[in-house]
C-alpha cells in the first residue's frame, strides 16, 4: 500500500517530472483508490489531471475505485439548511450521485465523508468485492477465506 500526491497541475515543469517519478509506482499496483476532494472548486480538473498523468506513466489500465470525498464540506450544491441531519446527508449523497461529479468516472464514485465516516461502510465494501474479485482472478486455484 503507498500514499502519493495526485494533483500535479500548475507546477514547474521539474516538479511535475518529480511528482511524476513518485507516480510510477502505481504501475506495480493492482488497485488504485482515486480519492477525489469534492469540495475544492476545480476538482474536476484535479481528477483529469491525475487520469491525464496515469495515462502518460502507463498506470491507467488498472482497475481503479473513485472515491469522492469531503461531500460534508460541499458548498455548491444547493440544500436546505443544516446538513447534520442523516435524511439531509443521505439527500445531499443522492443529490451527488446524480449530479455531473458521477459522470466523471468511468466506473462507480463512492461519495464520503472521512471527517465524518459517512459512507465508510460501502467503500470497505467495495474494497473486498474489488480485492475479492482480483484474488480470484488472479489465483482460480485457490481458496480465499472470505
Amino acid at each position: 500500500m503507498s500514499d502519493t500526491v495526485g494533483f500535479i497541475r500548475k507546477l514547474p515543469h521539474q516538479l511535475v517530472e518529480s511528482f511524476k517519478s513518485t507516480l510510477v509506482e502505481t504501475t506495480e499496483a493492482d488497485l488504485l483508490i482515486h480519492v477525489i476532494d469534492v469540495s475544492h472548486k476545480n476538482f474536476e480538473d484535479h481528477y483529469k489531471t491525475v487520469n491525464e498523468t496515469l495515462s502518460e506513466i502507463h498506470g491507467s489500465h488498472k482497475p481503479i475505485i473513485v472515491v469522492a470525498n469531503k461531500i460534508d464540506a460541499v458548498d455548491w450544491l444547493e440544500t436546505d439548511g443544516d446538513v447534520q441531519s442523516s435524511d439531509l446527508k443521505q439527500n445531499l449523497i443522492e443529490t451527488l450521485k446524480k449530479s455531473w461529479v458521477s459522470n466523471l468516472a468511468e466506473e462507480e464514485v463512492i461519495f464520503i465523508s472521512a471527517l465524518n465516516k459517512l459512507n465508510l461502510e460501502e467503500l470497505k465494501e467495495k474494497l473486498y468485492e474489488t480485492v475479492k474479485k482480483l484474488h480470484q482472478e488472479r489465483y482460480p486455484y485457490n481458496n480465499f477465506y472470505y
